[in-house]
């Protein structure tokens, strides 16, 4: 990409406003105290993203949050540093795409060289935030490289549907007999207008009103909840192979819904009354029965319930979810989304 192209998408996401999070706020919409916090439980000094619940692998989604996370704390040496561990050591796939999966304890680090969709999503995302706020030409021509090769490789047409794979190997025609098969948590909305910015086509609006449009029918179940892993071969349905919940993966449907400007009433309340336990706790759901099989009280998770009550209701957010205390990779990665949007967004709820 020349210059003035990268030029181009530059000013094009400031008039946008999609800069704005870092770059234009009195205060970061992550505090330093915060991102201190974060950073010293799951930063090591490579620039990685240690999940910690998970034998302590990184993988694209956590350098991708990673990314976002130093971003919206206004961290521009701590990016460069998870940024640098993305660039050598995930990035080395030759359709330009990230690895999903690097392993300390295996050697090599990569067993698996296929990628996670969602990853490069949220990598890309992050560059052109950052690469548009700081005026780093490298991190748009990054972010442009990964945007167009998921245009090429991931998004395709299902039933008259716009959808995205999972993954560019796995998921798609002639891969499986129930294929294409899609998560329906890997739908970042909010990044998905930035992606056309960086990739132009009309794709990417397909993509995010077809994605929308199906997840209002994903209803399975006595809890009527989305399936993780959903095939598209004819009527959606469970895809074979996997467990059968709305699980890890699906609790941050609706915080990506809501971080995206999304705030239909009758979807977030379904999605939040269904994986609520006794009107109180998160859970992990099992479709089929309905029962609640994993209750997840981290306030990373139940943050979530929360921010959907201040976005249509304006309910304050509890002081108990507010402080930020680190404790897993994931909820608290999602508790830090989660702050850093009502921070902007609905200041009136904290």
């Amino acid at each position: 990409m020349k210059g003035g192209r990268q030029w181009i998408i530059i000013a094009m996401l400031v008039l946008a406003g999609f800069f704005s999070a870092a770059a234009a706020a009195q205060e970061p919409y992550v505090s330093a105290e915060f991102w201190s916090a974060y950073k010293a439980k799951f930063l090591n000094e490579s620039g990685r993203i240690v999940d910690n619940a998970n034998g302590d692998i990184s993988h694209s989604e956590g350098q991708g949050y990673g990314l976002l996370l130093a971003f919206l704390a206004d961290k521009p040496a701590d990016f460069e540093q998870i940024w640098s561990f993305t660039r050598t050591e995930l990035l080395i796939r030759d359709d330009g795409l990230a690895v999903w999966k690097w392993d300390p304890a295996a050697t090599p680090h990569v067993t698996d060289s296929n990628n996670a969709t969602d990853g490069d999503i949220l990598i890309a995302y992050a560059l052109a935030l950052a690469g548009s706020s700081w005026r780093r030409l490298d991190y748009v021509e990054a972010a442009a490289r990964i945007a167009n090769s998921l245009l090429s490789n991931t998004i395709v047409e299902a039933g008259g549907r716009t959808v995205l794979l999972p993954a560019v190997k796995g998921f798609g025609a002639g891969e499986r007999e129930d294929a294409p098969v899609v998560n329906p948590s890997y739908w970042i909305f909010e990044a998905l207008p930035v992606m056309n910015l960086l990739a132009p086509s009309d794709e990417w609006t397909k993509l995010s009103n077809d994605g929308l449009a199906l997840l209002q029918t994903l209803q399975f179940g006595p809890r009527k909840l989305p399936a993780e892993w959903v095939s598209l071969a004819q009527q959606p349905k469970p895809a074979a192979g996997f467990t059968r919940e709305f699980g890890y993966n699906a609790l941050r449907i609706p915080l990506y819904l809501i971080r995206a400007g999304i705030s239909n009433r009758d979807l977030l309340v379904r999605l939040s009354q269904g994986m609520t336990n006794d009107g109180a706790t998160i859970s992990t759901i099992d479709l089929e029965t309905g029962r609640a099989k994993e209750p997840l009280s981290d306030p990373g998770y139940q943050i979530i319930n929360h921010v959907i009550s201040c976005v249509l209701d304006g309910t304050k957010i509890p002081g108990t979810t507010q402080r930020f205390e680190p404790t897993l990779y994931y909820p608290s990665t999602l508790q830090l989304l989660a702050l850093a949007f009502v921070r902007e967004r609905h200041p009136e709820c904290l």
